[in-house]
């Protein structure tokens, strides 16, 4: 593992153009679940959910459909207020600060990276902090659906407000994956880490990849082609390999 990490580091100091991209592991040692780990979102069970299939309670026919059981569901599972950038997120600012990281390509809607000071994210699934009208597009705060009660509603015109936030059987947004597909072409290293790689078309992002090395990480093992000479695996806790990379780059903790 430790020569692994070494590996790793000396990529990473080489680099000159890193694009990351990210899927709900990242954060989950801000203590956020992910979804498919046997820990994860999907595998909880709450009486009051059980009877739905959890993509369905994600999904725009749930929205539509059942609108209340989408909210109460939203609600409490999608509710990622209260919770602060790891050291992942931070050092991952950090190189985009010093010039080494070009772009965060993320599957994640809770917006650690950017309260971690990064700016340029491409959020490909949305995300939980904006909100809007589904009949006239008004604008309301991030903090809108989880202050109200029911069905929030427009004030505007009374209309259905929804997140921003991009359901199962929706497209995803045109503009940030356009950014991500752009910034993974022209990577010389790409960091692959927090994702099973099961969610598609984002997982296919990754085949865009040209540059030097492909660099995975992930706490379980991933069925991905890997080049023994050019790419690695490294299987751990993304906290461990970002403490080992902070130590090595950063004279002080960030």
């Amino acid at each position: 593992m430790e020569a692994l990490i070494a590996k790793f580091i000396e990529w990473i100091k080489e680099s000159e153009h890193i694009v990351f991209f990210g899927g709900a592991g990242v954060s989950t040692e801000s203590g956020i679940p992910d979804f498919r780990s046997k820990d994860g979102l999907y595998n909880q069970h709450d009486v009051q959910f059980d009877k739905y299939q959890p993509e369905y309670l994600l999904s725009h026919t749930c929205l539509m459909r059942e609108p209340e059981v989408f909210f109460e569901f939203y609600r409490q599972k999608m509710d990622s207020r209260g919770f602060e950038p790891n050291v992942t997120h931070r050092v991952l600012a950090k190189l985009e600060e010093i010039g080494k990281l070009d772009a965060i390509v993320t599957q994640n809607i809770d917006g650690l990276h950017q309260l971690a000071g990064s700016k340029c994210v491409y959020e490909i699934h949305g995300t939980t902090h904006k909100n809007y009208c589904a009949s006239c597009g008004e604008r309301v705060g991030e903090n809108y659906i989880f202050e109200t009660t029911g069905i929030p509603r427009c004030p505007k015109c009374g209309g259905m407000i929804r997140p921003q936030v991009t359901l199962y059987e929706e497209g995803l947004p045109e503009d940030a994956v356009r950014g991500a597909v752009d910034a993974i072409r022209k990577a010389d290293t790409l960091i692959v880490a927090g994702t099973s790689l099961n969610v598609y078309p984002a997982a296919s992002y990754v085949y865009e990849f040209r540059g030097n090395h492909l660099i995975v990480l992930n706490k379980e093992p991933l069925h991905v082609q890997l080049n023994q000479e050019k790419d690695l695996f490294i299987e751990a806790a993304m906290g461990q390999v970002f403490v080992a990379l902070e130590d090595a780059l950063f004279d002080k903790k960030v």
